[in-house]
């Protein structure tokens, strides 16, 4: 591994947040951005090729490097992980009106849930999952909503353009609740 790449992978180990290429080219001011992506990708390689436990993953706007999945389910057994707090089910519909609407104002979200969202977006905020991007142009100008990097890294994606599709969770939840209902229906027929 050249020397870049070994730099690289030390500031990544040492960082708690992803870091994105502008940081990390600023670890070494000769370096061209060609020249630390080439480090990146050798880096990613190196995990991969020799078989790691960790690895080099492009998420939340920026690399970080990252537990694989496999061991996941042992390391939180035995609670070695520290774990973010679980979005309840108010919370999750929330980020996902803002997701896929953003930037949106929160009278929108309480007129596409029917309910008050005050306490949630206060908490979404509190978490740094959403942030303030602006202000409407409307009547009181109000207050617009958005996801930040770190909503980003918590659903491990690198930008919002790899969220599903609307339609196709429209055919994922179809196809689920296809599946539940002849699973009830095997289980009625077997009594």
């Amino acid at each position: 591994m050249n020397s870049l790449a070994k730099l690289l992978e030390a500031a990544l180990f040492a960082s708690p947040r992803p870091l994105p290429t502008e940081e990390l080219a600023a670890l070494d001011a000769e370096a061209s951005p060609a020249a630390v992506q080439s480090a990146l990708d050798e880096l990613r390689e190196h995990y991969d090729v020799d078989g790691h436990a960790v690895e080099l993953v492009d998420a939340g706007g920026g690399w970080q490097i990252l537990t694989r999945p496999e061991y996941t389910e042992a390391i939180e057994r035995a609670q070695l992980a520290v774990r973010p707090r679980r979005l309840s089910p108010a919370a999750l519909e929330t980020l996902a009106i803002i997701a896929y609407r953003q930037p949106i104002g929160r009278a929108e979200v309480e007129e596409i849930r029917g309910v008050d969202v005050g306490g949630v977006l206060k908490s979404l905020h509190e978490r740094g999952l959403i942030d303030v991007l602006g202000r409407s142009e409307g009547l009181g100008r109000p207050l617009l909503y958005g996801t930040t990097n770190a909503f980003l890294e918590q659903f491990a994606l690198r930008h919002l353009e790899e969220l599903p599709r609307t339609d196709e969770l429209a055919i994922a939840l179809r196809a689920r609740a296809t599946e539940t209902v002849e699973s009830l229906v095997a289980d009625g027929e077997g009594k």
